[in-house]
């Protein structure tokens, strides 16, 4: 049974907050090439006081939004020609992740409120650590070709398209470090990579949802969405223009940080 969003607490939900909340969490999205949605989805939770499942569905809609724009903001640093082409990479990833976005959604509205926390609480952790490793790594060359990466790269996409649905993510903390590890990607281009594969397995993810009654709230909280959302393009906009200028050696641990911390907040939500 899923715990209700608190009501009569209209401050926390205030538009400045919202607006402030999703461009600061947006030009995270368009500087790293995430979504967004780890940082998101606890804030939507602490904050501003969402049930479990509400805040997944609310940050799958704001994650689409940031993810959109964050790659057109991005090709300054990384053409539209050097994504295109790499579209067999992300073609291998998109072959498991839609899947597992499809199934991974279908779990997620099953789980009890309680279990929900938990689960959210423990993946933020756990993208906290493949923060920390991805963090250390450098390109180079892939250490599998052909077959063994294709297959490894389905696998990889089914996975993550699972943890995108489960928490209503677009799963770039789990692809980025796949894209560089797997097929020998360059940060840069990683992020962009990320978000290409990102968009169609958050849509179908979506698409998931929609087929339950919880999907209205989007339609009961669609000032807040639009307030949100419009904040989430501004600061992806920032953030693409920040690209290659504020140091991933500085950034990345205040992220790990910051999501280490939001699994203990959520952890002990009741």
């Amino acid at each position: 049974m899923t715990t209700p969003a608190v009501s009569g607490s209209t401050a926390p939900r205030s538009a400045p907050a919202a607006f402030a909340g999703g461009a600061l969490i947006g030009a995270l999205g368009g500087l790293i090439g995430l979504g967004g949605a780890e940082f998101r989805l606890p804030l939507l939770i602490s904050v501003f006081r969402f049930g479990a499942l509400e805040a997944v569905i609310l940050n799958k809609a704001m994650s689409l939004v940031v993810v959109a724009t964050a790659l057109p903001f991005r090709t300054g640093a990384v053409p539209w020609s050097e994504v295109a082409a790499h579209w067999s990479v992300i073609v291998n990833l998109l072959a498991g992740s839609l899947l597992g976005a499809w199934l991974g959604a279908g779990w997620v509205v099953r789980l009890r409120s309680g279990t929900l926390y938990r689960v959210i609480a423990v993946m933020l952790a756990v993208i906290a650590m493949v923060l920390v490793l991805d963090h250390h790594v450098t390109a180079s060359a892939p250490p599998f070709t052909g077959v063994t990466q294709a297959v490894g790269g389905v696998l990889a996409g089914f996975v993550i398209g699972v943890v995108a649905a489960l928490l209503g993510v677009a799963g770039g903390e789990l692809l980025i470090p796949t894209l560089i590890l797997l097929f020998g990607a360059d940060i840069k281009l990683a992020g962009s990579l990320s978000l290409a594969v990102s968009l169609p397995t958050m849509i179908v993810g979506f698409a998931r949802y929609s087929r339950d009654p919880s999907f209205a709230t989007l339609g009961r909280n669609r000032a807040f969405v639009v307030v949100m959302a419009a904040g989430s393009v501004v600061g992806t906009f920032l953030g693409g223009q920040l690209l290659g200028i504020v140091p991933t050696g500085i950034l990345i641990p205040l992220l790990v940080v910051l999501l280490l911390a939001s699994a203990v907040k959520v952890w002990r939500h009741k």
